[in-house]
């Protein structure tokens, strides 16, 4: 280590750690590496320490046009801000002249054409603005003089379809500079050699490349407990209002705290909830990514100041953000995930040393259940990140597309720079083609419409855009995110006794298809406030300050997680094993036991499938523990099938644990009848035709051709001056949609579709691996009533109504009464029990 930076640390009373050393040595040898550290091992200065040593002796700017030297990549906007705001200090206390700035969506456009003329040392930006100066015509100049890129929180970016578009960015910075090192930085990592693998140049043929791994064991083991609280614990609702007064006392006793909610629609209720009972006017702030930047900012920077003493917030700071005064993390809710939660649990004192500190607050009983695996999962550290997979084409066609307004291209040359890239080693030159005349003509159904030729072959062989306006396109458009239609919540200005106008404060953004549900006068929570709606003015929802007692709540599209497979399994293992119940709660242990009195609970390894009357409808209850989206797929073929055996399916709901079915027919009757079998029911066949038949009824693949549609650039949502509203682009996109499925079926966006549904908003795969788990050990338990499992997923019947012989009639049940209908007489009995023992 060079003598300036070990003074530095002995000013500080610190010794560098073995890991940061490493990397000084992979550095010199200019050799890349994945660096896998627990929170506050210090990783983040571990990665920067070789490009500021380097930079430590580079000559002064001076030069025109000198590109930047090191180049940092965050999943977060906050999280570049906050890593830029914590290496000026080191930086100015070492008395380095390095120039250091972010360059994200909220970078004002004249600072961001500044730094493409003047470029810093260090550039701290994000993977949509990287895809933008790749497809600047100047890029080659911009990173020539580049040496270093760092990837931070890397587990977190390669999962999805940001990961692809930022493998191809790599693919193309080491083309210009071929000598760069790539530095990967992750707290989590079930697999580290896939993301080994991701950091490096594939070869076309043999083994494929690792980078170097280096790893830092220990570290506090962290302090994790799950709420056991003293109120009645709900039977399903995900909101954990029951436990606000015990988690404003854990507020009260800390000195700052981190209250994390799986959506965003929680973390408004959540924050309500708690202003309501905050009889000590504690310092309390809201942070979710619908929220306007400047609040956002705000947040930030008193919570780096310690003026705050809880913040209610979504994954918006799911991610490393290094605020050392969090002492507590509260996670309402089940985490999903057993790394997300250590991700999460890792915010709180954030140093590798002390404890981490945190409370689980389930919402219901299930997920008293599930963080119970959670926190074991915690305590051996085990990992259940999801496993990289193929590069996606929409992103792809994307990419061709930016480089093509970046110079033109040979095929050859891009075919193979592609798959370069870890995500797109197995890209076939078919499939690349395809690609390409995609984004030349739009495919063969679409060729005839100028509007979609997007580049041309020229004479010599390669690509260039058509116009200027396709780069401009383009830029407005890049980026694989896309979220649910919003539209920005804007405070009106009235004069007295005038119109409501425009003009007031932008609260933040709501997505379009909730305001659509609001009629004039209707109130709803956003950025902590109860608002009226006034109406909708172009692109804002338009609101007004009020006071109401029971607003209505957004239901915000984003930030709901699938539950892992990993907790799923051992939750199933929880369930079946008795002898584990006495780790949980009394309340939930005791619901176990009726729940085996009045019925049976499944083995790890068995699918229980409940039937039982109500009223005049019939239920049917199965518990594969799978997840939501899996469930939900599996409730419309349950329904079809269910239908065709006249059985008259009235509709169904999913939760993360339980579906539940209801219709006419009586389906105990009819397994008992084999007409049809429950085995015959759940028979992996259900994934072929009625698949097909189902999703070429439904809109759900329209809903993800929208978002393949809009990533590829067929469809684009931002025009100069202007954008398209959600509704606008529904449109265009459906009816392109039923054209490619007409004419056109084979089209390469139609595959992409598929492959996003069956990993995604479907979980085929997930379903089709539990279909072949049970078959053989599907379990049936005719009853008269209700089961106490049951109950949860009950108490949401009616919110997924489906078409049939029977009508859609919505039932409301009462919560009060399925549980005196499930556990009265059970207690009652076993009231008795006692008595004569």
């Amino acid at each position: 280590m060079p003598a300036p930076f070990r003074d530095w640390f002995a000013r500080r009373g610190w010794v560098p750690r073995p890991h940061q050393i490493a990397l000084l040595e992979k550095a010199r040898e200019n050799r890349s590496a994945l660096l896998i550290a627990p929170t506050g091992a210090g990783k983040t200065l571990a990665g920067f320490l070789p490009s500021l040593a380097d930079l430590a002796t580079r000559p002064p700017a001076g030069k025109a046009g000198r590109g930047p030297h090191t180049l940092y990549i965050s999943p977060l906007k906050a999280l570049a801000v906050d890593i830029a705001r914590n290496l000026e200090a080191p930086v100015a206390e070492i008395g380095l002249k390095i120039a250091i700035e972010t360059r994200t969506g909220d970078t004002p456009a004249h600072k961001r054409q500044r730094q493409k003329l003047k470029p810093p040392d260090i550039l701290l930006t994000t993977p949509e603005q990287l895809a933008l100066l790749l497809s600047n015509s100047d890029a080659g100049r911009f990173f020539a003089d580049l040496r270093t890129v760092i990837f931070d929180e890397l587990h977190a970016l390669v999962t999805a379809k940001r990961g692809d578009l930022l493998a191809l960015g790599l693919a193309r910075l080491r083309k210009l500079a071929p000598d760069l090192r790539v530095v990967g930085l992750s707290a989590t990592v079930s697999e580290p050699d896939d993301l080994r693998a991701w950091l490096m140049l594939q070869p076309d043929e043999g083994e494929r490349r690792l980078a170097d791994l280096v790893t830092v064991a220990g570290g506090a083991k962290p302090e994790v407990s799950i709420l056991d609280t003293e109120e009645r614990l709900p039977w399903a609702g995900h909101s954990a209002v029951h436990a606000m007064g015990e988690i404003y006392a854990a507020i009260k006793a800390n000195r700052m705290v981190l209250v994390f909610v799986n959506t965003r629609s929680q973390a408004e209720r959540i924050f309500q909830e708690l202003w309501r009972i905050n009889e000590d006017v504690l310092p309390i702030a809201l942070h979710h990514g619908s929220l306007d930047v400047g609040q956002r900012r705000r947040v930030e920077t008193a919570m780096a100041a310690g003026s705050l003493r809880c913040v209610v917030c979504t994954s918006t700071l799911d991610l490393g953000i290094d605020w050392g005064d969090v002492d507590l993390v509260v996670n309402i809710g089940a985490p999903k995930g057993a790394s997300r939660l250590a991700q999460r649990i890792g915010r709180a004192n954030h140093r590798m040393d002390e404890p981490s500190r945190a409370i689980l607050v389930p919402a219901n009983r299930f997920e008293v259940m599930e963080c119970t695996v959670a926190l074991e999962a915690n305590t051996i550290g085990a990992q259940d990140t999801p496993r990289l997979k193929t590069g996606s084409l929409d992103v792809l066609a994307q990419h061709v597309l930016g480089m093509a307004c970046s110079a033109p291209f040979s095929p050859d040359d891009l075919h193979a720079e592609i798959g370069s890239a870890a995500p797109y080693h197995a890209l076939t030159r078919e499939a690349f083609d395809r690609v390409v005349e995609f984004v030349a003509t739009g495919g063969y159904a679409l060729k005839s419409y100028e509007r979609f030729a997007k580049i041309r072959r020229g004479q010599d062989g390669l690509f260039r855009i058509t116009h200027p306006s396709v780069a401009q396109q383009y830029r407005l458009n890049v980026g694989t995110i896309v979220e649910a239609p919003l539209l920005k919540v804007r405070f009106a200005s009235r004069k007295r006794g005038g119109p409501v106008g425009m003009g007031g404060r932008v609260l933040g953004e709501v997505e379009e298809y909730f305001v659509e549900t609001l009629a004039p006068g209707d109130t709803f929570l956003f950025a902590g406030l109860v608002v009226r709606f006034e109406g909708i003015r172009d692109n804002d929802a338009v609101v007004s300050r009020t006071i109401d007692e029971a607003p209505k709540v957004p239901a915000y599209a984003g930030g709901k997680f699938p539950l892992s497979t990993y907790l799923a399994a051992g939750v199933r293992g929880l369930l079946a094993d008795e002898g584990s119940w006495a780790r949980l709660p009394d309340q939930v242990s005791d619901w176990l036991r009726l729940q085996k009195r009045a019925s049976v609970l499944p083995k790890r390894d068995e699918l229980l499938v409940e039937t039982f009357p109500r009223g005049n409808r019939f239920y049917m209850v199965a518990y594969p523990f799978e997840g939501r989206l899996a469930h939900q797929t599996l409730g419309m073929l349950l329904t079809r099938r269910l239908e065709r055996a006249r059985l008259r399916p009235m509709g169904f709901v999913a939760s993360d644990y339980a579906l539940a079915v209801w219709g006419l027919g009586d389906m105990g009757a009819a397994f008992a009848k084999g007409k049809p079998t429950v085995s015959d029911l759940f028979d992996q066949d259900m994934l072929g035709d009625d698949l097909d038949a189902w999703l070429a009824e439904s809109h759900l693949l329209k809903r993800t051709f929208r978002a393949c549609a809009l990533i590829s650039g067929l469809i684009e949502r931002r025009h100069p001056g202007k954008e398209k509203t959600g509704r606008q682009v529904t449109i265009s996109t459906d009816l392109i949609y039923d054209v490619l499925r007409s004419h056109e079926p084979d089209h390469i966006l139609l595959q992409a579709t598929w492959a996003d549904a069956a990993t995604g908003l479907l979980d085929v795969r997930r379903l089709s691996d539990m279909l072949g788990r049970v078959q053989g050990h599907i379990l049936h338990k005719p009853l008269d009533r209700i089961s106490p499992l049951a109950v949860p997923v009950m108490l949401d019947i009616g919110k997924e109504p489906v078409g049939g012989e029977a009508s859609e009639d919505i039932l409301r049940e009462n919560a009060d009464d399925l549980v005196r209908e499930a556990m009265g007489e059970l207690q009652a009995e076993a009231k008795a029990g006692e008595t004569l023992s």
